[in-house]
């Protein structure tokens, strides 16, 4: 492949709601471009982009890949995203390299809750958009209501660059609203035709809108406009491109990624209107390792090298794959550079551009292009690489909080340790997967962003590392406790010939008030009843019996305990008697002080949009959640709530239910709080019977 300066580049990420047609769109491009004879299909499993098994076997994308495309002596290297919410950190992945995005959205479908969410992910990154409104060939297909939907969604920056023509039932081509022609397609290629009569109301209100955004782009345009003189062609797309770069207009473009229909015009759009990386990101900030001092990082081939790396391909067969963004100067095979995140060198031998899961290998990637390098061992996704002279830092990716969890089981025994080596691999690929192991309970946790994403990750443990697991509802981590005061004896006394054993103890059990630590021993011993140096013993008893409670055998917490008599005996008594003498004494304080079991209590904080607050906060009142107040956050509503974490589970998936995708939640432990009697009473029978 052909080696490309800055501003020959469009760094393009195709964003859209799950089943739009983002991966047709590509392979439509890539059709148009020359790149393949026969164009593929998602359904047939033949498609660049979608080459992941997975994906082959589900028919959508899980992946986010590159498909760089070559038109008109440009590269646009597309990054075609997933659409399904729980693939999102792949999608904050291909957007956080972008300099620009396509929205696609179906003509059929409309406006979509996954439009919503990719608008929302290119506005937090500032980037141009153009959306395509695909499916247009389907006689359900509607422009204006769409467009009358994206108007209502987006606002007043939509303007639709072209309106289609129809012909009875069938899209024919479409009205160049900038260029004011017609354009009718005809077998393999587009004709210009005369815009149809029908279509001159429709048309005129669209072109003044573009022609008043032309104006005030520029004091000398609209004194001309004031005037009444018709713009060039080049002030035309002057205007329209500054307007698409500060994000005031938003084209519109229709076709049919299918039939191939709208392509060369998309592409021709991009190219015109969507920035070079010298553009749109002429500089970046990055900082100083291990300081808050700026470092400017400017997009030029002769400026000192710095790389981020966006996504890692771990495949068992073709190694490991580190796609990356060049943002200042060249990166070259065979040579060496500084990951800052790991204070580590790494050797660059092969460089590619991939195109799907071709590996096409060049000499070098320059400032702006974005391509892959082979084995790299110490770095990950988020790292920066760069020149030691020059060592700079650059913003990480975003990614969501993984709060979809599920206790693994093995279905083969022996296969434990393949489980974690094969998660921690697929977490090198995907670091919205955790893998979490909790002792106290002796179960294994992957979290994950929803149910699918965990689905997926249990199909790529079985496909990639052959190791079967299921996926089981959690053991919820609760504690045990005490409500009152009393105090006990507790004695051991053993005599089997020679040296027998004696301890004896006295303790006081109180609830200290900090359920933070498991338990506060004092002691109060007058006369020397029991020696000092047994002192340790006692402790070290009631540290083994805090890890199991009476009532279910859970961790015990906020107990004080205070020695303040006993007894001993001068041959016969050790630090293990008075430690079992302890132990004694412990179960019977427990049984005698109240017991009662201890619940985690989670802060939960919902956005959801206003009119889903009334079923949100009645489902979190059904959980046993209070409500402690609600905050106006970017045009939605954050309600601050305490749930039980055993009310939790599955709420990821039911939020989602609720609000069609619209809702966010995020979880972190607040404190241990009494169970009610009802659940206190099912835990333990729970744990009585398994």
């Amino acid at each position: 492949m052909k080696l490309y300066s800055s501003e020959q580049i469009r760094n393009v990420v195709l964003l859209g709601h799950g089943g739009s047609g983002k991966t047709t769109l590509a392979e439509a491009m890539a059709h148009v471009a020359g790149i393949t004879k026969r164009q593929g299909k998602v359904e047939e499993g033949n498609t660049i982009s979608d080459f992941d098994k997975q994906e082959i076997k589900r028919q959508f994308s899980i992946n986010t890949s590159s498909v760089p495309i070559e038109w008109e002596n440009i590269k646009i290297n597309f990054l075609d995203t997933p659409g399904y919410f729980d693939f999102v950190g792949e999608v904050k992945e291909g957007v956080r390299v972008a300099d620009s995005a396509v929205i696609v959205v179906s003509g059929r479908s409309g406006i979509e809750v996954g439009t919503e969410k990719v608008w929302e992910y290119a506005d937090e990154l500032n980037i141009p958009r153009i959306v395509f409104v695909t499916d247009m060939d389907d006689d359900r297909a509607s422009f204006s209501k769409v467009l009358e939907q994206l108007k209502t969604s987006f606002g007043k920056c939509i303007a639709p660059f072209q309106v289609p023509i129809r012909e009875g039932e069938n899209f024919a081509g479409y009205v160049n609203v900038v260029k004011m022609k017609g354009r009718r397609y005809v077998k393999d290629h587009v004709e210009e035709c005369p815009i149809p009569d029908d279509l001159q109301n429709e048309i005129e209100p669209v072109r003044e809108m573009i022609v008043e955004a032309v104006a005030e782009s520029d004091e000398a345009l609209m004194e001309k406009y004031f005037d009444g003189e018709e713009f060039t062609p080049d002030e035309i797309r002057g205007a329209l491109h500054r307007g698409v770069m500060d994000g005031s207009i938003v084209p519109v473009l229709c076709g049919s990624g299918l039939n191939n229909a709208g392509v060369k015009g998309l592409l021709d759009a991009i190219i015109k209107y969507m920035p070079s990386p010298n553009e749109k990101n002429s500089s970046v900030n990055g900082t100083k390792p291990h300081t808050d001092e700026s470092v400017e990082v400017v997009c030029n081939q002769s400026e000192p090298l710095s790389v981020f790396v966006f996504k890692t391909i771990v495949d068992p067969y073709i190694g490991r794959l580190s796609l990356f963004r060049v943002y200042s100067g060249v990166l070259k095979a065979d040579s060496h550079v500084l990951n800052v995140n790991k204070d580590e060198t790494e050797r660059i031998s092969h460089i590619y551009v991939l195109r799907g899961k071709e590996q096409i290998e060049v000499p070098e990637i320059r400032a702006g292009d974005i391509g892959a390098v082979a084995k790299l061992s110490k770095t990950s996704t988020g790292d920066t690489l760069c020149e030691k002279g020059r060592p700079v830092q650059l913003q990480g990716i975003d990614f969501p909080e993984s709060l979809a969890v599920r206790a693994v089981v093995t279905k083969s025994k022996g296969d434990e340790d393949k489980i974690s080596s094969g998660l921690h691999r697929l977490m090198e690929e995907d670091p919205t997967i955790k893998f979490v192991m909790d002792h106290e309970n002796h179960q294994e946790l992957l979290y994950g962003v929803g149910g699918q994403h965990l689905d997926v990750i249990v199909s790529k443990l079985d496909a990639k590392f052959n190791v079967g697991v299921e996926l089981k509802k959690p053991k919820v981590p609760y504690r045990e406790t005490i409500k009152k005061k009393v105090k006990v004896q507790g004695k051991h006394k053993k005599q089997s010939g020679g040296h027998g054993q004696y301890g004896d103890v006295h303790i006081e059990f109180e609830p200290s008030g900090d359920r933070e630590k498991p338990f506060i021993f004092e002691e109060k011993i007058f006369g020397g009843s029991v020696p000092r140096n047994y002192f340790p013993a006692v402790e070290k008893g009631l540290q083994e019996s805090v890890r199991r409670g009476v009532l279910a055998g859970y961790p015990v917490v906020g107990i004080k305990a205070t020695l303040v008599d006993g007894s001993y005996h001068p041959v016969d008594s050790s630090e293990m008697a008075f430690k079992i003498a302890t132990t004694v004494a412990f179960k019977k304080g427990m049984l005698e002080a109240g017991p009662t079991l201890l619940e985690p209590i989670v802060d939960v904080k919902v956005t959801v949009p206003d009119e889903y607050m009334g079923d949100i906060m009645g489902d979190l009142n059904k959980r046993r959640g209070r409500v402690l107040g609600m905050n106006p956050v970017k045009g939605k509503q954050e309600i601050i709530a305490e749930v039980p974490l055993s009310e939790m589970y599955g709420y990821s998936t039911d939020l989602r239910s609720m609000t069609q995708g619209r809702g966010l939640f995020t979880q972190a432990f607040n404190r241990y709080e009494e169970a009610p009697n009802d659940v206190s009473k099912k835990v333990i029978e729970d744990k009585k019977n398994g």
